[in-house]
């Protein structure tokens, strides 16, 4: 048995993990789903380039490297190790990416967890009654009273291939067809209503058969083995037209895609994940061609479900009726997947003809009709921008105002701070050109631009804060404010808390340097002395002296940089950073090391927002950008008040000694 079968979720000794991670290059793991390019790749060295293979590129971007068993894109940003390459781009479960791994590293996996074990026989036990029942549903649909599906099945475009290939069946109308089945191949009761076949409880004096008169869609894990049931009534009097197995020790509605194990190795070959409504839709589309189609099972797209596609790929398209309805589902999934996005995850809509569904769309127009859809499918900023603006009407500043809040409060929803700006900067430019007719025109009924009773962005020329001079000296005075902070300082005459305790952190707390590897190896440090002591720690990683603190510190020394060392350190002990210290507990490091890379990496972000607002306005001094000067500033309050409130004392180092 392989993956989850014969390895339940358990925790793996870190010893196991790295022993297996050394002995396997990452290169090996890698290569399998790339192609080294030749001009800049070092192979004796350990030193690999490709195209990344989580997003689309022309030229070699992702580097990795043997030494470090790390790999990193510079155009996306993802990076990782052995087990997050498996999991992320294969899509496999973190125990089955340690398997894969522990094989090629001729390592036998470690002894099963006892509790773990007994979950698993409980499952697979289960897993064995799926089967039965599955096996009787086809038979069943092959049979004489089956005759009347089949005829469904035909008409509806499905080859008797197709309906085999997912294993399609028939729930005969009977209140104990298959219950008397499975008991008749020993398989007890409490078995039967454990996989959710039978209804049961205190209120039903005799147990029956949860599918009666229904076409059966046997529902596959990641690992093609049946856990539940869809069922598709065939009476048009039946109380619900589609029916799911219930929540089981097997299967939560919430989890799982139906089609994802076949879907993920479509995926694998470079197609595109395309999520669908239904069973039938998936399956009509995998008769096209399309094997890469999944759909959620009967309800809308979970958080957890948008977690598995990302696993296959990192924008995937989602599909939707052109209706009334279809649009509605399209904006719900909008709301689900925008507070989650971030670089290298997202996904692009494709909005069906009206009244078309992909299954009556490959039928009617054949497998082009449908790559003609998603050939067109649009990013998620489109749908957000198309929902707020559709229909209405901005023609007073009011409505207009509003618009410019509702686009604000929305992007305002996504955690990621760097996609969050840009999806800032992208609804700013959408509004300035969507109203810049309009804003035209009022110019042109007014005389011009350049004369007296003229109007810029709806404002009077020369009146108050919005005009161009009273913008001009706002952002003065924002610049100036923050010019003077230490969160903006370059250079190396300030040597900040916050800079100084990742740095301490780290060279105290070397466990840190491989927990946050992907944010350090490219850490943007102001000061040019912590620079230097950042240079001579990855230095020291790279010739594997930096796994206790001692190594890390004497290679400070050789460097030539132990009197700087002593100064950070003595900058912490004097402001009493105490966690970043030797002799703090590694949760309270790990902890602080966290909320000061927090708040390094802001305050780096606002420095170039400020840079960016700063030319805007010099060259289109606009209510708007006079605005964004404004948030800024505030958002640098707001940072700049947590930075003081954690190290008790202020933000300059000079200032924090005094206190």
């Amino acid at each position: 048995m392989k993956g989850n079968e014969q390895f339940p979720i358990m925790r793996f000794p870190t010893s196991f993990l790295d022993e297996i991670r050394d002995r396997v290059p990452i290169s090996s793991v890698i290569g399998a789903r790339v192609t080294w390019d030749r001009k800049k790749t070092n192979a004796p060295k350990g030193d690999w380039w490709a195209c990344c293979p989580f997003h689309g590129e022309k030229s070699p971007s992702f580097h990795c490297e043997d030494r470090k068993g790390r790999y990193h894109c510079f155009g996306c940003g993802v990076s990782g190790d052995h087990f997050k390459f498996l999991t992320e781009l294969d899509g496999l479960s973190f125990p089955e990416a340690v398997e894969r791994v522990a094989d090629m590293a001729g390592v036998p996996m470690p002894a099963r967890d006892v509790q773990a074990e007994a979950r698993e026989k409980q499952r697979a036990e289960l897993t064995d009654v799926m089967e039965l029942a599955t096996a009787f549903f086809q038979e069943r649909l092959q049979s004489a009273e089956g005759a009347k599906v089949r005829a469904y099945l035909r008409d509806r475009g499905l080859t008797p291939a197709t309906q085999q290939s997912f294993r399609l069946g028939y729930a005969p109308e009977s209140r104990n067809a298959l219950k008397e089945y499975l008991a008749s191949r020993g398989v007890g009761k409490e078995e039967i209503e454990a996989c959710g076949l039978v209804v049961h409880g205190h209120d039903v004096p005799v147990s029956y058969d949860r599918f009666r008169d229904r076409i059966m869609f046997p529902i596959p894990d990641s690992r093609g083995r049946i856990i539940a049931f869809g069922g598709r009534a065939m009476s048009p009097d039946a109380l619900a037209k589609y029916l799911n197995s219930p929540e089981t020790e097997l299967f939560h509605k919430g989890n799982v895609l139906y089609n994802f194990a076949r879907a993920r190795k479509a995926v694998a070959r470079g197609e595109p994940v395309v999520v669908v409504e239904g069973y039938m839709d998936v399956i009509a589309l995998a008769q096209a061609g399309f094997e890469n189609a999944v759909a959620p099972l009967g309800t809308a797209l979970t958080e957890n479900q948008l977690v598995l596609l990302w696993r296959m790929a990192g924008e995937p398209v989602l599909c939707f009726d052109g209706d009334g309805a279809g649009l509605k589902a399209a904006w719900r999934a909008a709301d689900l997947i925008l507070p989650l996005i971030e670089p290298g995850r997202t996904a692009r809509f494709a909005l069906l003809p009206d009244g078309k569904d992909p299954d009556d769309l490959v039928r009617d127009g054949g497998a082009e009709a449908f790559r003609s859809v998603l050939s067109e499918a649009r990013p998620l900023a489109d749908l957000v921008w198309m929902r707020e603006t559709s229909g209405a009407v901005f023609d007073t500043p009011e409505r207009r105002a509003e618009l410019e809040k509702t686009l604000r409060e929305l992007t305002g929803r996504i955690r990621d701070e760097t996609v969050r700006f840009h999806y800032n900067q992208e609804m700013r430019e959408r509004v300035q050109s969507f109203f810049g007719p309009q804003r035209n025109r009022q110019q042109g009924r007014s005389g011009g631009r350049g004369q007296g009773g003229g109007f810029q962005g709806g404002r009077a020329q020369g009146a108050g804060p919005w005009s161009r001079q009273g913008a001009a000296g706002g952002r003065n005075a924002i610049t100036e404010s923050l010019g003077r902070s230490a969160l903006l300082k370059r250079g190396g005459e300030v040597m900040t808390v916050r800079e100084a305790t990742i740095v301490v952190a780290l060279v105290n707390h070397p466990a840190l340097i491989d927990e946050f590897f992907e944010h350090i190896e490219f850490l943007d440090l102001a000061n040019g002395d912590l620079r230097k002591l950042h240079a001579a720690l990855l230095d020291a990683l790279a010739h594997d002296l930096a796994n206790e603190r001692r190594a890390v510190v004497e290679a400070i020394g050789r460097a030539g940089h132990a009197d700087i060392w002593e100064r950070a350190e003595a900058l912490i002990r004097r402001t009493r950073q105490w966690p970043a210290l030797e002799g703090a507990a590694l949760d309270d490091a790990r902890d602080a090391f966290a909320q000061a890379l927090h708040l390094h990496r802001s305050a780096r972000t606002l420095h170039k927002e400020l840079k960016q607002a700063e030319a805007a306005l010099a060259s289109d001094p606009t209510d708007e950008n006079y605005r964004r000067l404004v948030e800024i500033q505030a958002q640098f309050r707001d940072v700049q008040a947590t930075e003081a409130l954690i190290e008790g004392f202020g933000v300059l180092s000079g200032r924090a000694g005094r206190s």
